[in-house]
Formats: C-alpha cells, structure tokens, sequence
C-alpha cells in the first residue's frame, strides 16, 4: 500500500518542527539540540524518522509558518537512517544510542504506553527480578487489562506480594516515579530493542503463524521468489497445525485435554490425513466415534472457521511447551506467548 503523502493541515507540531529543522541543516540543528533537554529531543528525533517524503511546497509552507523564507525550496526526506546519521553528527555518543533505541523501540509517546506494547511474558519476566514494591508502582501506571495478563505470568506468590502493595499503595514522589522510568528506558527497552533487532526471524515466522491460510501462502510463495534462504529460514521456525505430526503421542494426548471436542472436529475438517491419522490414534474408541460423529454433522464450514480453529490449537500446543507440558520437536523453548 503507497504511503500517505503529508499535508501542512495534517501535520503534528512535532512534524512541523522536524521539517524546519531538515531544512535549515545541520549547524543549526546542533545549535538548536543543545538548548533542548533529551526528551524534547526525543520527541522531534521520532517524528524526524517518520516523515518519509516531505514536498517542497508542505516544506514552504512550515517554513513561512516559522517566519523564514527559502529561496529555493526542496524536497526533503526523513527517514531512521538519516536521523542516525544527523544525531551522530550533533550529539555525544551516549545521547544518540538513547534517543535511537528509543525510536527503534516500542511505539508510544510515554515511558508507560511503550511498555504496553511488549509482549506481557516479557514485561513480566523482567519484573520479577525486581522489588515488589518498584513492580507495584510500575503496574499502577498500566492500564488493568494489560496488568492482569502481566499478573498471570508472575509466579503466584510474588503476584500475591504485588497485589498487597498495590493495595496499600499511596501517592509515589515524582522523583521516584522519574527514576524508576529513567531505569525502565536505560535497562528493560534498551535490552528489549537489542533483543527484537537479533529475533527478527522469529518474530516474523509467529506472524506467518498467524496468518490466514490465503495470506500465508501467498506471502511465503513471495518470501521465497525474493530470498528462498530466508524464506526457508523462517518456514522452519513456524510451527502449524500439520505440524502436530512431529508431536509424541503423549504430547498429543495432553494437547487433546486442553482443547474442546467441537474445536478438534472443525480443524480436522480442513487438515491432511496424516494430521487426522495422528489425532485419531491418541482418542479412545469412543472419542473416535463421537468426533467422526461430530464432523458429519458440522456439513460444510467456512474455511476462516477451520482456520481459526487450527490456529488457537496450535496456540495452545505452544502455551503447553512453555509450561513444560508438552515437547515440539526441534525447538528449545517457545519465545512468546500470543493473544
């Protein structure tokens, strides 16, 4: 899908102040960062490395907006790449690492709507190691939905301790509150962004994870025409519904457990023999008799049905490999659990 160009009535102040700024060049951008604090700047070096193109005549217009005049206006592109290589430029080595992780990490304008675009898993593995005092204050910033999935991932008795305090939790100092998001930008998301830059091929096959079939093959046969290594690559990390096959049969036998006879019945409609073959021989007789008995009646199903059905199979096949449940060949652990 092409980009949205910009337009002068749409855009952010931010944006008008990351135009004028590419515009007036590097000298006076030095000049500039060096009166701003780090989250001013922060905030501008964002919205620089997402204008893409700008034209010339949206470029006119912010200029006269900031009463300048330009002779000969020019057509202007922010990108990430040049960000870097204007910070690098204008900043000390320490302040452009901060400012460029940040831009590379999670999306939103607070320390606290970053931290609600991690994966909750991850946000609740790394407070577990912390006080569960600083985990109470952090968690009383969040909003409650994403809290209670962050909760179910902390051990039981330390999310006892949490919830304590979270009841007995007074007003926090703004220096407290101030330090302890210094420690989450300069610790947890600068570890968190290092960590997403080297699991990109992971991240990408649990998106093709959870795809619809339609899109998955044409996405991957794509994939392939541009780069079989890579594509190939990421096909071996996915883990689907035909792959159920590479489970042992008491991993099946668990997995069953965990799934509903009618959710069985409708993936089946749409699986290969040797899946159906797989499932089958781990039912009892008459589990057997009632899920054949089940997929006749169903009669014809929609495809996005079955695909569904598929997919939060192979969820929970994963959430039983995580727990140590159930072993899947081939992988040493899940990395992420999925809604």
């Amino acid at each position: 899908m092409a980009e949205t160009p910009l337009t002068y009535k749409t855009l952010t102040g931010h944006q008008k102040i990351a135009i004028f700024l590419l515009a007036v060049g590097e000298d006076a951008i030095q000049k500039i960062f060096s009166q701003m604090d780090d989250d001013e700047i922060r905030e501008i070096s964002i919205a620089m490395a997402g204008l893409g193109k700008v034209d010339k005549d949206v470029t006119e217009q912010v200029l006269e907006e900031f009463s300048q005049s330009l002779e000969n206006p020019v057509t202007l592109m922010g990108s990430f790449e040049g960000t870097e290589k204007l910070l690098q430029k204008v900043l000390p080595e320490k302040r452009q690492k901060e400012i460029l992780d940040e831009i590379r990490g999670p999306a939103g304008r607070t320390m606290w709507d970053k931290l609600e675009n991690v994966n909750e898993e991850v946000v609740a593995s790394y407070l577990k190691n912390e006080y569960p005092q600083t985990v109470a204050v952090i968690l009383s910033r969040l909003k409650p939905a994403f809290v209670a999935k962050v909760m179910s991932f902390l051990p039981e008795a330390f999310a006892t301790d949490v919830i304590m305090r979270l009841l007995r939790l007074e007003n926090v100092q703004k220096e407290v509150l101030e330090s302890i998001e210094q420690t989450l930008r300069t610790d947890f998301m600068s570890s968190l962004t290092q960590t997403e830059v080297q699991d990109g091929s992971d991240r990408v096959a649990e998106i093709f994870n959870n795809l619809d079939r339609g899109t998955e093959n044409r996405l991957m046969t794509a994939l392939f025409e541009r780069n079989r290594e890579v594509a190939e690559h990421i096909r071996s990390l996915m883990f689907t519904f035909e792959d159920l096959t590479r489970l042992d049969n008491q991993s099946i036998q668990m997995l069953l457990r965990h799934v509903e006879r009618h959710q069985v019945a409708l993936a089946l409609k749409g699986s290969s023999e040797q899946v159906k073959n797989a499932i089958l021989k781990n039912m009892s007789e008459r589990a057997r008799v009632m899920l054949n008995e089940d997929m006749e009646a169903m009669g014809a199903v929609r495809l996005r049905d079955v695909d569904k059905a598929q997919s939060d199979i192979v969820l929970k096949a994963k959430e039983l490999a995580v727990q140590g449940d159930i072993l899947i060949p081939g992988t040493q652990e899940v990395e992420e659990m999925i809604e």
